[in-house]
């Protein structure tokens, strides 16, 4: 039985099965799976035998082929080619001299070209308009370069495939920060770069009471400029409001929990914020499809906490297995990234199985149950970190960490819930921790222009348990993607199947800050807002976001753009875009 919808399988077809000189496929969706666990098992060689590689082949196969785990997407594409190049995310430092600048940019057009996802913090160049000594003219400033690197981008595909995605962070104390949080204005300008505002807790403090605000120089130190803190919180919000970014990182909230402190201060993100990085780190992500673990059980339906237990056991072992057998583009890259032996699992299809479940997205029932099932990933993935260690060996800045010298473990970071964007496809589920965003939706820009469209089939499904179900109702479904203005369904299921825009944008910050109880890194999550969303609304979510310690946040209004990536409902119509990788 072929594991895969038809929509799944088109994704494969376009970005993940290989092909000859001649563009012609030269793999199956299951000779895929078993490429990659192969050249994922190979690592067992490291420390066992030929019959460990074997068995940990078919174990690693059989998740995939159950859609139970999939690992991101250069794991996908390139796991056993000449490539070989598997990880998800990379962060590289910016120093204020052409040199490092244009380095940074040759690595990251080669990390990208290779199915990476780049970031970076454009605080350490000095602003536009200073003064540079060597040659009497005047600097151009971090924006300016970030239009160099956008522009970079734009002829780089991630791995051949598609366009590179870039995090840009601006602190939130450097002179030019208006003009970056501006940047975006124009929907055209810098449409390879998610940005965010790198926020202090001290700036945060100054909004609330309605202090100045000093904008600093980064190398001298000089104060450049003084400002009213709220006119650069309302410059922020606005354009939130207007387009979605600048999103904000919480540098303290980051640094609180940052295991390696000792080596420096984080101050940088992966391009949707899910895993903090040093300079020239990068992460290996997977998820678990949490919907495929919901099992029937004494006539109601419940999370099998076994399997799920032994599947986290297993995906630990997989992503470190991963560390071992990658290919470094960077020296400094393959250094710190084997020194520190930090990895991301986090899940996809949590919508999914709360519909399963029976528990509406907005009910403190879905927040306990947050809790619970992402403790249980904590404690899972701590355990098998620690056999790991026992059986390879600590991570080598383990006397290092906070880690010292109670817990022996080998990956300094364990969880981290990414946005899940295709594999969420390839795994037939929803993505990542977000609710649905409509029954009947449009995915456009994942197949070089082409579109895909689906009818969540849950909902079809409970149509017809409880005999709902008829093709008249379906085409009101399809056409307008949401249910809540069709009295003749029950409001329980109503309910049960409330989409991301109708849901209260508190409910989407409470799953946020629920999952980032009990996560490492970062949660990556997009608050989606009506489109009647207030500048108020923007506000309330930003400050609750800071005061709740999430380590970021991102907010993105409906048709505040004129394309976006999902539309509800089924039409011919496309509309902006987040930059997004997995």
């Amino acid at each position: 039985m072929n594991p895969f919808s038809e929509n799944a399988l088109k994704v494969l077809d376009s970005r993940y099965l290989r092909r000859n000189l001649k563009g012609k496929l030269t793999e199956t969706p299951d000779e895929l799976l078993m490429r990659v666990a192969k050249a994922v098992a190979a690592a067992e060689l490291e420390w066992g035998t030929n019959s460990d590689a074997q068995k940990w082949q078919v174990i690693f196969y059989e998740s995939m082929k159950n859609l139970l785990f999939l690992p991101n997407s250069p794991a996908l594409m390139n796991a056993g080619t000449s490539l070989n190049q598997l990880s998800a995310c990379f962060v590289l430092p910016i120093e204020d001299n052409l040199d490092s600048i244009f380095t940074t940019l040759k690595n990251a057009a080669l990390i990208q070209q290779s199915g990476g996802g780049t970031g970076f913090n454009f605080s350490h160049l000095r602003p536009a308009h200073d003064l540079i000594s060597i040659t009497g003219g005047e600097a151009s400033g971090p924006v300016s370069f970030m239009k160099v690197f956008n522009a970079a981008t734009e002829h780089v595909k991630h791995g051949g495939k598609r366009r590179g995605a870039n995090m840009g962070i601006l602190n939130v104390d450097h002179p030019d920060i208006e003009e970056f949080v501006l940047s975006k204005k124009d929907e055209k300008a810098l449409n390879n770069f998610n940005i965010s505002v790198g926020i202090t807790d001290k700036f945060m403090e100054a909004v609330e009471k309605d202090d100045t605000w000093k904008l600093v120089h980064p190398n001298s130190k000089s104060i450049a400029k003084t400002i009213k803190a709220k006119d650069l919180w309302k410059l922020i919000i606005e354009n939130a409001w207007a387009g979605g970014d600048p999103g904000l990182v919480f540098l303290d909230t980051i640094n609180a929990g940052n295991p390696l402190l000792s080596l420096g201060k984080i101050e940088c993100t992966n391009p949707c914020g899910e895993v903090p990085l040093l300079p020239y780190e990068s992460c290996n992500l997977g998820s678990i499809n949490l919907s495929n673990f919901v099992e029937p059980d004494k006539g109601k339906n419940s999370i099998n906490f076994t399997k799920l237990g032994s599947t986290i056991e297993m995906a630990i072992r997989f992503l470190d297995n991963v560390i071992e057998v990658n290919h470094y583009l960077l020296g400094e890259t393959k250094s710190i990234v084997s020194a520190n032996r930090k990895i991301g699992l986090g899940v996809m299809g949590w919508a999914d199985l709360l519909i399963k479940l029976e528990i509406p997205y907005d009910s403190e029932e879905a927040i306990s149950l947050a809790g619970r099932v992402m403790n249980f990933f904590k404690e899972k993935s701590l355990a098998a970190s620690v056999k790991l260690a026992k059986q390879r060996g600590v991570f080598k800045n383990w006397e290092k960490s906070i880690f010292y010298p109670d817990t022996r473990l080998r990956n300094a970071t364990r969880l981290s819930i990414a946005p899940t964007g295709t594999i969420s496809i390839i795994a037939n589920t929803s993505s990542s921790i977000e609710p649905l965003f409509a029954i009947a939706y449009q995915r456009s820009h994942v197949l070089d222009g082409s579109t895909l469209s689906e009818v969540n089939p849950l909902f079809i499904d409970h149509l017809k348990r409880n005999k709902l179900y008829s093709e008249s109702l379906m085409d009101e479904v399809s056409e307008s993607g949401y249910l809540q203005h069709i009295r003749q369904i029950p409001i329980a299921t109503r309910n049960l199947f409330k989409t991301a825009l109708e849901i209260s944008p508190a409910w989407h910050l409470k799953h946020q800050v629920a999952f980032q109880q009990y996560v490492d890194n970062a949660v990556s999550k997009t608050i989606n807002l009506a489109e009647t969303a207030s500048f108020n609304d923007i506000e309330d979510i930003y400050f609750n976001a800071w005061r709740q310690k999430t380590k970021g946040i991102t907010i993105f209004r409906y048709n505040s753009k004129h394309a976006q990536v999902l539309e509800k409902g089924i039409s011919k119509s496309e509309k902006a875009w987040k930059v997004c990788i997995d």
